[in-house]
């Protein structure tokens, strides 16, 4: 008798799942809180992860006539950066798995007048994207919602050109006992007001589980290394409680 293979299980916050029904649960997550993403968003950084964005581009290196993947790219914050930066002569695409989150960032990029970013719903672990096609791929506050982590960091090595950058902004830890415990204690209020705005705390008890189970700075750098990755660093941000990781593929 054919001897059926062992179920792997994964983190889902502080929940164990079997690891094929992870992405139907984040789905579920960001499908849900899709249209106040954004408020939510300016509320539980105080506004400070436009700040954040905006050293990702500055970080990147990206200059005018580049191809950049912004995965897991939601609501379109960083596409709408990047776009002007690319120009007309570049190219900017938008990923992300949930279809809910992509159409309001297609609204809201069209309400800037950026109709040069394209659409594509992938899973990061599956990118439909021929070998080295972007000079540049963005992926903010979106890993530590990816099932296997590792997987969708080689597939970003895969689709990057050599001397491409990666750009990986995310939640992370703090190196102050202190501040720690302080954040912690912020953290959790977030269910209270995801609550308020959005009329469904559950979602945001998640992503702060999703916080706290996310893997260390030093932890995802060498996460980033063993991809295949190279010159790889961390920048902590309000030390450490957000971090960008940036990288480079190997020239040859």
């Amino acid at each position: 008798m054919e001897q059926k293979p062992e179920t792997e299980f994964v983190d889902f916050g502080y929940e164990k799942i079997p690891a094929d029904e992870k992405n139907d649960r984040v789905a579920t997550v960001f499908s849900t809180i899709s249209t106040r993403y954004d408020v939510m968003n300016d509320l539980m950084s105080l506004g400070l992860h436009r700040v954040f964005k905006r050293m990702v581009i500055e970080m990147s290196s990206t200059r005018a006539g580049d191809r950049v993947l912004d995965l897991a790219g939601g609501t379109g914050d960083l596409s709408a950066l990047f776009a002007p930066v690319v120009g007309s002569t570049g190219q900017v695409v938008l990923a992300d798995i949930n279809a809910p989150m992509m159409e309001v960032g297609r609204d809201q990029l069209l309400n800037k007048g950026l109709t040069e970013v394209a659409f594509c719903q992938a899973n990061a672990e599956f990118l439909p994207f021929a070998e080295a096609s972007f000079n540049c791929i963005s992926m903010g506050f979106g890993l530590r919602n990816v099932t296997h982590k590792e997987v969708a960091l080689r597939e970003m090595c895969r689709v990057l050109k050599p001397g491409g950058r990666l750009l990986v902004l995310e939640f992370s830890k703090p190196q102050n006992k202190l501040l720690e415990a302080g954040y912690s204690g912020f953290q959790a209020l977030w269910p209270a007001f995801g609550k308020l705005i959005t009329g469904d705390a559950s979602p945001y008890s998640y992503l702060v589980e999703s916080i706290r189970m996310h893997p260390g700075q030093q932890a995802l750098k060498q996460m980033i290394e063993d991809a295949g990755f190279e010159t790889v660093q961390y920048h902590n941000l309000l030390n450490g409680i957000v971090s960008i990781h940036r990288a480079t593929k190997a020239q040859n």
